[in-house]
Formats: structure tokens, sequence, C-alpha cells
């Protein structure tokens, strides 16, 4: 069987599981479609919430992106896990004992104010827009290679296969699904891992092999990567960050921003009980550390892989010849993200950080311009190829890929059409609106989403990962410091809440789009995205801690100057917070 035959044999297969779990779990009311009937185990909730979380930034991009940037691109793995950690602690149990579907209606009802509960839905639809731009991007790197089309055929096609199992299914069906894609995604990524670990250092643990011998060289395998990408002009993979400041202020924005993420937390709502929320978020840790453990092997593996692809000899002396190349790069060039320029017409390609630092070196040599532009986000989807591994485990990559991104798709769709439905239409346009009606309603406000989110996808304003860290910079910016105020503070009222919201929403927005376009138009910054460039060495990607922390000043400061919240609220505070009452959430 050909490979095009056998990738369709995996992804159509796993696409058909997909369908039938969601005809089967086709919500029947908007309790189910909300929050999949309030009966989800936490086990199964904690695998859905694991699937719901490594989307195609974990498991397409984020091994592409530490592969790229060495060391300092681990910050992205400590972000997000400790994200958890906070989710767990501070806002899950608390969620979940208050009782609602969303997250506006939370701040809604917190803060009571259906202004309050507008601007969380506009905070949410921002940030959740912004993170399925990315997880449509990368559907089309998954498809346009896999599938043999191109990224913006593969990106109708993801779009009609979330919109059958999403539209239909709701929560309850994208909570199964997500269970199935789960399995796949992490047998997909493992599996290859393996097999690739075994080759290049006889060890069948990744993690491990991480720090084993490289065969080949018997160099320990960092010490052989280091060694051939310095030859070539680039930094060592294992050096040291030098800007502390942007390293902390990054890793706190993508911790704050998970726990602030609208489509995670309206999951820790799918449990019984309040305490089975806590176990939702050690269970999902459990799951997600099976893939990020893996991940900064396989991203080393790879970049070793590519670089003695192109260097055969394992230095700097004599790359490949073109007409030379292997297959997986005729393969990937099909697809428009791997380019070859011959700008020193020799016939070989020279792949090399063609900075001014390296410049004198490569004029010794004859160079004339890296040659070679390799989209960081084909590199997990290209490794088995690489590694010359077996057709099937590249059709199980191939079905692994659109799993990831498509599970973050439909949990991020249905949070959006949530907000839509539940907060925008009935909490203030249609009160009185039937059941059936707000049913409906977000089921059309869902697929209208779809059709939003499948057009921005096709111009991204940057790789998955990059997209996804500026939708945390939102979410911490917005929605977080809203949450911890809600549950832990009596004195902030609607009006500094709002205001908190709007304040650090717009400052984050602001700062981005300065650097990224406005709204991630192209051609439309102010300014580069350099470091040169950044105020105070503070990237885009970082700038949502700060974000936060303006929204938290501006919230006390305004509600300092206001009246106190009614003692209802107050009393509603200290129930949400303490044990009593606990045992009535659990009905809820």
């Amino acid at each position: 069987m050909s490979q095009f035959g056998i990738n369709i044999m995996f992804v159509g297969g796993s696409f058909l599981i997909y369908i039938l779990i969601a005809i089967w779990a086709r919500a029947g009311s908007t309790k189910d479609f909300y929050v999949a009937g309030g009966g989800v185990h936490p086990i199964t909730n904690g695998m859905a919430i694991g699937a719901d979380w490594m989307s195609a930034a974990s498991f397409i991009s984020m091994a592409g992106l530490i592969a790229a940037s060495g060391y300092g691109a681990s910050t992205y793995l400590m972000g997000w896990t400790g994200g958890y950690v906070l989710l767990a602690m501070l806002l899950a149990p608390y969620l979940r004992k208050f009782g609602k579907f969303t997250v506006p209606e939370f701040i809604g009802d917190r803060f009571y104010s259906k202004n309050a509960r507008l601007v969380a839905v506009i905070c949410l639809i921002v940030a959740s827009l912004t993170y399925v731009i990315g997880q449509m991007a990368g559907a089309g790197v998954a498809f346009s290679r896999f599938l043999e089309v191109d990224s913006t055929t593969g990106l109708i096609i993801a779009a009609v296969v979330i919109f059958i199992y999403s539209v239909l299914g709701g929560m309850k069906g994208i909570t199964y699904t997500q269970v199935a894609q789960y399995c796949v995604l992490i047998i997909a990524y493992t599996i290859p891992a393996v097999f690739i670990s075994m080759q290049l250092t006889g060890n069948p643990i990744p993690a491990l092999g991480l720090f084993s011998t490289h065969i080949d060289s018997g160099m320990p395998i960092l010490d052989k990567l280091n060694q051939i990408i310095t030859d070539v002009g680039f930094n060592e993979y294992t050096a040291d960050i030098d800007n502390k400041l942007n390293m902390v202020l990054f890793t706190l924005t993508l911790m704050i921003g998970t726990a602030g993420l609208p489509h995670v937390i309206i999951r820790f709502f799918t449990v019984p009980k309040v305490a089975d929320a806590r176990w939702s978020a050690g269970w999902a840790l459990v799951f997600i550390a099976l893939l990020y453990l893996t991940a900064p092997a396989v991203a080393s593996m790879a970049r070793l892989n590519l670089m003695t692809t192109i260097y055969p000899d394992g230095t700097a002396a004599e790359p490949i010849e073109y007409d030379n190349r292997p297959q997986w790069v005729k393969e990937w060039e099909v697809t428009g993200l791997i380019k070859f320029v011959d700008k020193n017409e020799d016939g070989r390609i020279q792949l090399y950080n063609d900075a001014p630092s390296f410049q004198a070196e490569a004029d010794a040599r004859g160079w004339k311009g890296n040659e070679l532009d390799v989209n960081r986000d084909i590199l997990v989807l290209a490794n088995p190829e690489i590694a010359n591994l077996p057709g099937w485990v590249i059709g199980l990559i191939a079905a692994g890929g659109l799993a990831a991104a498509l599970s973050t798709a439909a949990g991020l769709l249905l949070a959006i059409s949530s907000a839509i439905s539940h907060d925008l239409i009935k909490g203030s346009i249609n009160p009185g609106i039937t059941e059936k009606g707000e049913l409906l309603a977000a089921r059309i406000s869902m697929a209208i989403t779809i059709v939003v989110a499948t057009y921005l996808g096709a111009n991204p304003p940057g790789f998955a990962a990059q997209v996804v860290a500026l939708a945390f910079g939102i979410a911490a910016a917005s929605l977080f410091p809203t949450l911890m105020m809600g549950i832990f503070s009596k004195r902030v009222n609607n009006t500094g809440a709002i205001a908190g919201m709007l304040c650090g929403l717009a400052f984050t927005l602001t700062y981005i789009f300065v650097y990224k376009g406005w709204l991630f138009i192209p051609g439309t910054a102010n300014l580069a995205d350099t470091p040169a460039n950044w105020v105070f060495g503070i990237s885009p990607l970082s700038i949502g801690a700060i974000g936060a922390l303006v929204n938290f000043a501006v919230a006390f400061a305004v509600s300092n100057a206001t009246e106190e919240p009614p003692v209802e609220i107050q009393e509603l505070v200290e129930s949400v917070r303490y044990p009593r009452g606990a045992a009535q959430a659990q009905d809820h």
C-alpha cells in the first residue's frame, strides 16, 4: 500500500470514530451541550482535558519550537504545566462549587452585573479565537502533507470534521471524542519517539535517551547536537537565556494564561462533585506529563536528524547536493513548508545561521546566505520520515497531529458558542429564550465561529505555538485576575472588575498589535517584532503577565474608590471559598 493510502486509512479511520462517538453522545439538552450533563468521571475528564490541552501547539509546534530554540524554549513546558497547578489549587474547585455553565456566567453573577458578564464574553471570544487560529493553522500543516492537499483545502476539511462532531454532540460529544483523541495522539507521539530514540541512542525511553550517547559518534547526544549546529553559526542548543526578565514574565504569562483559559475551565463544570474538579486536574497532569516528558527528546532528536540529513558527514564541510536530497525533503517541498533557493549556485544545500556574527566564516566558505527554509511546525510530523521509519508510523503520527489540532479546536469553539448563546443571547438579548432555541443558537454560533476561525487560520500571525502564546497572554491579562478577585476578594465590586478587564485587555492587545499587526492583519505592525524594539526587553508573548498586573491594580483602585459590593455578594464569596454548603453544590 502506498504511503498516501496508509495515511488515508489512519486519518479516515480516526475521523470515523470521532463522528460515531458524536452521534452516540448526541446532546439532547443545554446541560448536555454545555457541561456534558455534569456527570463525567474525573479520570475520563482528566483524559479529555489532556486532549483539550495538548493542542496543535503541543503536538505539532512545541517540539519544533524547542528544536529551533533549544533550552530557552523550555519555558513553554514550565509555564503550561505550572498553570494546571494553579488551576487545581486556586480556581477549579471553587468555580465548580459555584455551579454555573460558563466563565462569563460566574463573572456576571459574582459581580452582580450584566455588563461584567458581557465584558467577560468579549475577553473570552478574543482569547479563544486567537487560540483557535493556531489550531486551524496546525491542522492545515498536517493535512497539507499527509493528505497531499494544499493548506487551504486542509483547513476546509478540518473545519468540516469539527463542524460535524462539535455541532452535533456539544460538550457531551466532545468529551468522549476527546478521550478517543487523547489515546490516538499519545500513541502517535510516543511510538515514533521510541523508534527514533532507539535508532539514535539505543535507549527505548526517549526522556532518558536525551541524556544518552549518540551511537554513530560515541558522544553524548546533546554534545553532538551542540557541535554540529555551532559549526554552522547557531548558538549552542543548551545555551542559557540572556534575558531573564522576559523568561520569567513569559513563564508567568503561560501559567496564569493556562489557569484563565475558558475552554479548559469549563471542563471542570462537567464533573459531579467539587472534589472531582481537583481530581480531574490531577489526572490531567498525569496524562499531559506523558507527552511533555517526551517532547524535549523528540525536539532534540529531530534537530539532530535534520542537521545530519543536510551534513551527512557530521560537519559543515560538505553539505548534501540538492539533487541527492532525501525523499522526505521532496515530499515536504510540495507543500511549500520547505523551500530551497540555491543562492551561490553550487548545487548544494547550505543550512546555517546567516547572522552578521557568522558572516566572515560564510564568506570564507563561499556561502551567499541560508538556502533552506524549514517551517518549524513540520519537524514532529516529518521526524518519522527523516528517520526512515515504517509507513504505518507516519500514518499514525498524521492521525495524532490532526487529533491534537481538532480536539482543542472543538473545545475552543464550544467555549465561544456557549458564551454567545448562553451568556450573550440568553443572558442579555433574550432572557426568555426556550431551551430548544438556546441549543439552536449555540449550534448556529458554533458554525459561524468555525467559518471565521478557518479564514483566520489561513493567515495566522505566526507559527502555531506563537499564536497560542498570544492567546495565553490575552487570557492572563483579562480573565484570570477577574476570576481570582471574584473568588478571593469580597471588596472588588462590579465597577472595579469591569474596569480591570477592559484595561488589562486593552493594554495587552495594544502591545501585541504594535508588533504583530492590528487585528493580526499582515503588514499593519508598527514595529518589527525583534528584541531591539521590545520595551524593557519584554516580548509580545510575555506581556500578558504585565497586563494581569494592570488588571489587578485598576480593579482594586476603582473598587476602593466606589461602593462595597452588596452584603449578599460578600456572603456568596464566603460560601464559595469555605467548605460550608459544599454538599449542596454536589447536586448542581
